[in-house]
């Protein structure tokens, strides 16, 4: 019965990313950490007999995404700063 049980909760958490096409980043990020947590805390919870494993599992990697999508968007907004210093210091070059 676990088995099954855990077999239902992945492909119900699969066909829910599936979903995620009109979502931004960081609800993407944060929905797939929430899934992979609970994913994680299912298999701890069928081990232990525990299910409280799942909800913390959830929690924990729903956040966890949610603050990895955040850093991205930080080195992502610095490679392009810096990119744009570069395309102005090579525009100001050419002029000289």
């Amino acid at each position: 019965m676990n088995g099954k049980l855990i077999i239902g909760g992945t492909l119900a958490a699969a066909l829910t990313l599936a979903g995620c096409a009109n979502m931004s980043s960081s609800e993407q990020s944060t929905l797939s950490g929430a899934g992979i947590g609970t994913a994680a805390g299912a298999v701890v919870g069928a081990v232990t007999g525990d299910w409280a494993w799942a909800a913390a599992g959830a929690a924990i990697g729903a956040g966890t995404g949610f603050l990895v999508d955040k850093e991205k968007q930080k080195e992502q907004a610095a490679q392009q700063k810096a990119y744009n210093e570069g395309v102005q210091a090579g525009k100001a070059q050419a002029k000289q």
